[in-house]
């Protein structure tokens, strides 16, 4: 048997080092007993995918130096690799198990639903799927289907008992299947759900391991009743413990920077980054801290991944990029790397353009430029409040964050745009709004247009400065449920 492992990121936001963490378990796992490891994109969130995000995917994973055997760059004889390009796929697998009676048709509107839920949760009961479709009669189901009515197949659940499976990582693990919804398979558009479209895909790319985040586990018992259902061999199952941050709270951009990009663009060695993920729950035999992919690789026993949440500490990583700094590159390679890294071309036609109209002298270039090329600037924390005070700062900075978090096109005009409503919403002048952005942006009170310096940083890096900025004020509990609730009212108006 070959050992084939994936990875399957869904293109809906920036590259998560989560993302790179698991897809590197997978890789070794299949190296290490000379198998092949598969990308596939998870795209069926139409409304929130994109192929920008997608491709930030595959160029962080590609500057991490991590390569996959089959994917949708570089294609293979299990595709599409692409989940948006297998639908008829999909809805042929869901009707067939409605037609052996495994599934089940719901014709259920969302208001129905929601009102369900709130009966349940009023009687102190937990939300969940009722089984209303199945108690609908043949008759019915026809005549729902013969008026064109929208619906949603469903996997059945057994009402008792529990489903025993052994995981590859922790043992034996039993979940009552109370715990357990009756999983929408195919939504209304008929695009699947996660379910669904990664058994089917599993089971016809040949999918003998599959190592995914522990916040997956107490939805097993679906995914691998899917494969009984369907008749398939089911693949071997481990979850891996979720990254956390020093707090030991579950990683996550409002504490730590994930974005990957983010330390590509903060100057980390891919090496130094990809030899920290490798730390996280798994330690090399001799123990020692830096070692490269082809020495994981070789050392690989994932029986030995510790289950306690392993820590992504910036300052370690640090440390461990200067190891990698310091005993792997010579002065040329150093160089180099620089040159690579900010120190190009590229680079500084971006940059010449906004700082031009500025220089008397080449040597004003360095203080004009510099936050172009650094990491988080510092700055006078007051410098950030003395404009619109704390709280409008808080809430617009909080509202700004939230709207450049969804935002899919990183443009200067798009950011502009974003700021001038949220300025007018907030009643503020769009340059007072902007001054506390320039502040975190640049770290100065003047320097080049912010909006091009954020064009310029991109998404991962400007969004990291603008949380560190709110983080200097900070973000009381009751004020950030009060804030989510406006921001709610805000995007409903």
């Amino acid at each position: 048997m070959t050992v084939r492992t994936r990875v399957a990121p869904s293109p809906t936001g920036d590259p998560h080092v989560g993302t790179a963490y698991i897809a590197l378990f997978n890789y070794a796992f299949a190296k290490s007993h000379g198998g092949e490891f598969i990308l596939r994109i998870e795209d069926t969130d139409q409304t929130r995918s994109s192929r920008e995000s997608e491709q930030a995917i595959l160029d962080s994973l590609q500057w991490l130096g991590l390569s996959w055997d089959e994917g949708p760059d570089v294609g293979g004889d299990k595709g599409p690799y692409r989940q948006s390009d297998r639908l008829d796929i999909y809805q042929k697998y869901a009707h067939q198990l409605v037609e052996e009676g495994k599934a089940f048709y719901c014709f259920a509107t969302a208001d129905e639903l929601a009102q369900m839920r709130a009966e349940q949760s009023a009687q102190g009961l937990q939300p969940k799927y009722d089984g209303r479709g199945l108690r609908l009669s043949e008759t019915e189901i026809k005549a729902h289907l013969d008026a064109g009515d929208p619906y949603v197949i469903r996997m059945k659940i057994p009402e008792e008992g529990s489903f025993k499976f052994n995981d590859y990582l922790r043992g034996e693990v039993e979940i009552p299947w109370e715990q357990v919804d009756m999983q929408v398979l195919l939504k209304a558009d008929g695009f699947p759900t996660y379910f669904l479209a990664n058994v089917v895909d599993d089971h016809l790319m040949g999918i003998t391991h599959v190592f995914r985040g522990e916040e997956w586990l107490n939805s097993a018992p679906k995914l691998l009743k899917l494969y009984q259902d369907f008749g398939w061999d089911i693949p071997e199952l481990g979850h891996m413990p979720l990254l956390r941050n020093p707090d030991k709270s579950k990683l996550s951009k409002r504490k730590n920077p994930t974005s990957i990009l983010y330390y590509q663009k903060m100057g980390f060695m891919p090496e130094a980054l990809l030899n920290y993920l490798g730390r996280m729950g798994w330690s090399m035999p001799d123990g020692r801290e830096k070692f490269t992919l082809a020495d994981m690789i070789d050392n690989f026993d994932i029986k030995r991944v510790s289950l306690g949440g392993p820590v992504f500490d910036v300052d370690k990583l640090k440390w461990l990029n200067g190891l990698w700094i310091r005993e792997e590159l010579s002065d040329e390679e150093l160089a180099q790397r620089l040159v690579d890294w900010a120190y190009n071309r590229e680079t500084l036609m971006s940059i010449l353009p906004q700082a031009k109209t500025r220089l008397e002298v080449f040597s004003d270039l360095a203080p004009l430029a510099a936050h172009f090329v650094s990491g988080i600037p510092e700055y006078d924390p007051a410098l950030l409040t003395q404009k619109l005070g704390e709280e409008k700062f808080r809430d617009s900075m909080q509202f700004f964050i939230w709207e450049l978090d969804n935002l899919r096109q990183w443009d200067k005009d798009v950011i502009f745009g974003i700021a001038k409503t949220l300025a007018d919403y907030f009643e503020i002048k769009v340059k007072d709004f902007l001054e506390p952005v320039f502040v975190a942006i640049t770290g100065k009170t003047s320097s080049t247009s912010v909006v091009d310096a954020m064009e310029i940083l991109g998404p991962d890096m400007s969004r990291a400065r603008l949380r560190v900025a709110l983080a200097h004020v900070g973000v009381s509990k009751k004020a950030a449920k009060k804030l989510e609730k406006s921001y709610r009212d805000y995007k409903a108006a």
